[in-house]
């Protein structure tokens, strides 16, 4: 008489037990990078800080030469405030130095058709004749973005990150666009290192998103490094 092969089956709390253990070790993987990824955004917020109170305070007489200058030069505010759009399309109040006429925003239009400027998703043209005779030296200089230690002091931006839009801009964004805001702003970005604005908007995008995905202490350090010679000599600045 033949006898029947006898079939390997798991018992009832084995199963259980198995999958007590793999939910475990899901959790523990899943609060381990939670874990680092805090650990690593308390590094980066933690040097933005100290480096933003430290640029305050040693570049303090600078700041006041630039006041005097603004005030000076041109009638209209020293400081010039715009909504700009952070991390989750959050909105928040962006400070820099005047560097244009005070009714700049009501020319834009002018410009746009007796020049026949596109109105491009981030408007910018060489030879802008509403900037200052000040504004033209902090704008190639990137003196006129000091101010903006500011809003990384208030928690707004951060040193490095992609460069906050206006509402205007995100919204004609597409999708791909908008996966820029998924990180805080900053002060300094890749493209700003690579060419600034005579990066096109499409290549500032993917500069963007590849800093996104390597985005660490570390490369916020290099890329900071890498500001001091692009804002020394002023290229790509307009």
């Amino acid at each position: 008489m033949n006898k029947v092969p006898q079939q390997n089956v798991l018992s009832p709390n084995l199963i259980v037990k198995s999958n007590i253990i793999v939910g475990l070790l899901s959790y523990l993987a899943r609060w381990l990078y939670l874990l680092r990824v805090s650990a690593k955004m308390l590094s980066i917020r933690s040097f933005d800080l100290f480096v933003a109170a430290m640029a305050l305070l040693i570049l303090a007489p600078l700041l006041l030469i630039v006041v005097c200058c603004i005030f000076i030069d041109s009638p209209g505010a020293i400081f010039y405030s715009q909504k700009r759009v952070g991390i989750n399309g959050r909105i928040f109040n962006f400070w820099k130095f005047r560097s244009m006429v005070v009714n700049a925003e009501q020319q834009k239009d002018a410009l746009i058709s007796d020049r026949g400027v596109a109105d491009s998703v981030r408007f910018k043209m060489k030879q802008d004749p509403r900037i200052t005779r000040v504004g033209r030296f902090i704008r190639k200089y990137s003196i006129d973005e000091l101010p903006q230690l500011w809003n990384v002091l208030k928690g707004d931006m951060s040193l490095v990150g992609p460069r906050p839009p206006v509402p205007k801009e995100v919204n004609v964004y597409s999708s791909s666009d908008r996966r820029r805001m998924r990180i805080i702003p900053g002060i300094t970005c890749i493209w700003q290192v690579s060419g600034r604005s005579e990066i096109p908007f499409e290549e500032q995008v993917r500069l963007d998103e590849d800093y996104i995905l390597s985005v660490s202490f570390w490369t916020n350090v290099k890329l900071l490094l890498r500001t001091i010679p692009a804002v020394l000599f002023g290229k790509g600045a307009y």
